[in-house]
């Protein structure tokens, strides 16, 4: 599969999840402190979400940095808009504003 194709289900995969993060591993067994740190913070929200692992599919991985154009994981979505990573999903939560945006 090349990365436009791939960047097309990415894309559905945004619009048909209310919330959802592109994280290393999945929210019952993060692999890297920040996608448990996103995981964690969405969880006290008490939020339904889905999570995608890169870890799993490398074209998924590559595809998903260039989809956001943002370098790093974990990338999180809601309403089918690009939130951030993890140090912007810890800002807004401390300031409350993560909870505002998660009403879906």
């Amino acid at each position: 599969m090349d990365l436009t194709t791939k960047k097309a289900e990415i894309g559905e995969e945004i619009k048909q999840n209310p919330i959802i993060l592109f994280m290393k591993g999945n929210k019952m067994a993060p692999q890297c402190g920040f996608s448990a740190q996103v995981v964690h913070v969405l969880m006290q929200c008490q939020v339904e979400f889905e999570t995608r692992d890169v870890l799993q599919d490398e074209e998924l991985r590559q595809g998903i940095k260039e989809f956001s154009d943002w370098p790093t994981i974990p990338q999180l979505y809601v309403k089918g808009e690009f939130v951030g990573g993890c140090d912007i999903v810890m800002e807004l939560y401390q300031s409350g504003e993560l909870q505002t945006l998660l009403k879906v």
